[in-house]
């Protein structure tokens, strides 16, 4: 690079996560006092500092994301992390106000934390470069960053306390991203004297300052900052000095004219006759089925597209290739694209599991989606129930709202009871959608409407009209259950006050609720009648939002129970449950039952559903009732001949569903696990309740690749036993399963990427990458399974998890 040449990158065109290294702490941490708790037993001698340090961006004055944290440092008086922290906004997405708000935290002193200091940093410089390299940042004691615009804890020295040691620092900084030349023999000398100084200076200064180091990643050249959109801006005067130059570019951002030429030649539509008899070499092949393996989260590059357009009449025998010939086609190429719909029509059927690829937002060809619609048409109504969520969340991808999807799911829901409710919620839980309340309730429409033309079906069964009456009446019961929840929530004292005033209201005011007219459709099993409330059996859980726990009776004698929340969105939780049922299907088609326990749920609005209930108790519960798991179990399966206690089906049910939930827990990265939602069953079924977090998110600090506690491990007998090896041999055998159907899962979350489900809405694409990741696509069978028992002594040797669940089980006790 010549002397007058400045090289540069724009912020807008960097599509890669904001990253950075929290390095360690600097100074000297004094002793202070402890907040004030009933215990008393934190005292100050004998108490050592655990740190960790949260990072929260702010743009324009306004945290951005969510707040990162580094592992607990314990380790004093040098408190080291050398952790690497990838925040989940990208370069492109900063704005020149954009802001790194850095607090450290003391959790030494039980569940209260203890703020050490916090500082701010600005990520732009005055001449609107990006900061790179090391930088020290001076905390503001006892105070949490503040991310406002004039920001109250800069984490900049002020000029007028500026001294030596500052100069010299900025001075390594230079030299380390290589902006002051490199002598050996005379840096050793210089970093030797700055060592001196370095010492001298504390001595003199007994200075009681703390800093924080964080090293920002460098790039080739320097990241000037540039907002999205156009690349016109007015040049600056030229001058001689050093000073940044603005100059404007017309042609950034158009295309290529000789590299457009020379795809638009080798894609000839002329050369049609002489691709038809190509065929690919061994390397070609080789390259092609390495293509085909990818998943369909990863784009194609140029050569790859060009690869599979070249052979795409020998590819048509191969049913998986579909999907990526399609991603190649030039679709604003009018002739290119009408060849390609012919090739599709000829192409070898493809699987329903690849259908689904084609109605994710990458495909916009009303022909493509109309195939893939096609497709699915083989699917039988209990595939199609699997699927139903995504398949009404895709129509929000489609190009008008009365579509082919919309049709077909509608056709399909007249015939099946199941499918036509769940449909009717699905869609009506939508309708809020600030931009798609309109093609949902145009969906809503048709299914009303195809319904109440449909006479009396062969059998005697109930006309178009009575069946849709059915299903609203579910939507009138709802109602009636938020109006109780809100009389109860009124009722001043405990929870043994609501429980009497809910009995009272169901035996009195609203004992229409105990008996109803006409029998109503269960929402969360539409096959089932429930004819009315039983009052003496109906109850409200003790926790913030009172949710209601109704018994129904049934139209054939029995009842069943359901839970009612009013004040919480289930739509995550309906997600997941949603997941684990496929997957235990797949695992079924296998002959591998885990023994899951794939709950119903049903959200019923934005912010209610109903849940199934499970007879059970929480590992919380019962650890502190019968001290383990297995005095538990015991109780209802003796067998005083077995190892535990506990009949050989009880042992492995409890085995085998640890097994199968390990598993799901770690590939959907759920977060938030603790001994109170985690739930057990008499015939030693474990069970996962509340997914609060998904897709790697977790409130705690230090959470465990997987999700396994000690006391599971010890009720199969400790890590050395028979028992948990098998445990492991399960693990690994339902991972390699599920890792085959891993496009399934992918295509079924790429249709959720529109949906207003919290832990997907607020990154789509980071969301799927991260369950991408969780398949370890790049290893075979046996290297997965090698990765897996890794995977599992990892977190079965972790230390951190139990001292964070003691934290939590004193958050539960002092609620």
């Amino acid at each position: 690079m010549g002397g007058n040449e400045f090289r540069f990158f724009l912020s807008c065109d960097i599509n890669l996560p904001v990253t950075f290294k929290i390095e360690r702490l600097e100074g000297k941490l004094s002793a202070r006092k402890p907040p004030d708790s009933a215990d008393g037993d934190c005292a100050i001698e004998d108490r050592k500092p655990e740190l960790y340090v949260e990072c929260l961006l702010y743009i324009d004055g306004a945290p951005f994301g969510l707040p990162m944290r580094t592992r607990l440092e314990s380790g004093g008086p040098s408190y080291c992390w050398n952790e690497l922290i990838t925040l989940s906004t990208k370069y492109r997405d900063l704005t020149a106000n954009s802001q790194l708000a850095v607090t450290v935290y003391d959790v030494s002193c039980g569940k209260i934390e203890e703020v050490v200091g916090g500082a701010t940093i600005h990520l732009f410089n005055m001449k609107k470069q990006l900061k790179t390299g090391k930088h020290k940042l001076r905390l503001w004691g006892g105070k949490e960053a503040d991310g406002s615009i004039n920001t109250s804890t800069p984490g900049k020295v002020p000029k007028e306390e500026r001294g030596e040691l500052e100069r010299l620092e900025k001075l390594v900084n230079k030299y380390e991203r290589g902006q002051i030349q490199r002598v050996d023999w005379l840096d050793r000398i210089a970093f030797k004297a700055m060592e001196r100084i370095k010492e001298r200076e504390n001595l003199k200064n007994g200075s009681s300052h703390l800093y924080v180091v964080i090293d920002f990643c460098s790039f080739e050249h320097r990241v000037v900052f540039q907002e999205s959109g156009a690349n016109f801006l007015i040049p600056s005067p030229i001058a001689s000095t050093n000073e940044l130059v603005t100059v404007w570019d017309p042609e950034v951002g158009k295309i290529n004219p000789s590299e457009h030429k020379q795809l638009k030649l080798a894609r000839s539509l002329n050369r049609g006759i002489i691709d038809r008899d190509l065929k690919p070499s061994i390397t070609e092949r080789k390259s092609i089925q390495r293509i085909l393996r990818y998943p369909p989260t990863r784009t194609l590059t140029g050569e790859e597209k060009q690869l599979l357009w070249k052979f795409r009449f020998s590819l048509m025998s191969e049913k998986r290739a579909l999907t990526k010939f399609l991603r190649c086609v030039e679709w604003s190429d009018v002739q290119e694209a009408k060849q390609a719909l012919e090739l599709m029509g000829k192409w070898e059927t493809i699987d329903v599991c690849d259908a689904l690829e084609l109605l994710s937002p990458v495909f916009e060809s009303e022909e493509v989606r109309a195939y893939a619609v096609s497709v699915l048409e083989r699917a039988d109504d209990e595939e199609l129930q699997c699927y139903l969520l995504q398949l009404v969340q895709a129509l929000r991808f489609e190009r008008s709202d009365k579509s082919r999807l919309s049709y077909f799911l509608v056709e399909r829901s007249l015939c099946n009871i199941d499918l036509a409710s769940f449909l009717r919620w699905y869609v009506a839980v939508e309708l809020h959608d600030p931009v798609y309340a309109r093609r949902f309730y145009s969906t809503y429409e048709l299914l009303e409407e195809s319904m109440l033309k449909l006479g009396p079906s062969a059998n005697g069964d109930e006309d178009g009209f009575k069946l849709w009456q059915s299903l609203v009446r579910q939507t009138e019961l709802t109602a009636q259950l938020c109006s109780i929840m809100r009389d109860v929530r009124n009722v001043r004292g405990g929870t043994q006050k609501k429980i009497e005033k809910l009995r009272q209201l169901l035996s009195g005011l609203l004992s229409e609720l105990t008996y109803f007219d006409e029998p109503i459709r269960s929402p969360l099993a539409p096959r089932v009648l429930i004819t009315g409330i039983i009052p003496s059996e109906s109850s409200i859980f003790k926790s913030a939002l009172h949710p209601l726990r109704l018994a129904f009776r049934t139209a054939s004698g029995g009842s069943c129970k359901i839970i009612f929340k009013k004040g919480d969105d289930l739509r995550q939780d309906q997600l997941v449950i949603q997941m684990v049922s496929l997957m235990d299907r797949l695992l079924k088609l296998e002959n591998l039952d885990l023994h899951l326990t794939p709950y119903r749920v049903l959200a019923t609005g934005h912010d209610e559903g109903m849940l199934e209930f499970i007879p059970s108790k929480s590992l919380a519960q019962i650890l502190s009732e019968h001290r383990s798991i297995t005095s538990y179990l015991q109780k209802f399966y003796p067998d005083e001949d077995a190892p535990f206690g506990i009949t050989a089906a009880c042992l492995e049910t409890f085995i085998k569903s640890c097994a199968g939930y390990s598993v799901i827990t770690y590939i959907l990265g759920i977060g938030d696990r603790h001994l109170d939602n985690l739930l057990l069953q008499d015939d030693g079924r474990l069970f996962h309740v509340d997914f609060g977090f998904i897709l790697g998110r977790d409130p705690k600090p230090f959470p465990p690749p997987m999700k396994l506690c000690k006391e599971m491990v010890e009720a199969m007998g400790g890590a050395e036993s028979q028992y948990y090896t098998r445990f492991k041999s399960y693990c690994c055998e339902a991972y390699n399963i599920l890792r085959k159907s891993s496009n399934l899962i992918l295509n079924l979350f790429h249709l959720m990427a529109g949906s207003n489900i919290p832990d997907i809405a607020s990154d789509p694409e980071k969301g799927i990458l991260k369950l991408q990741e969780k398949f370890r696509l790049d290893l075979d069978d046996e290297e997965s399974i090698h990765f897996f028992q890794d995977l599992i002594n990892e977190s079965v040797s972790a230390l951190f998890p139990q001292m964070v669940e003691t934290i939590h089980r004193w958050a539960q006790y002092w609620r």
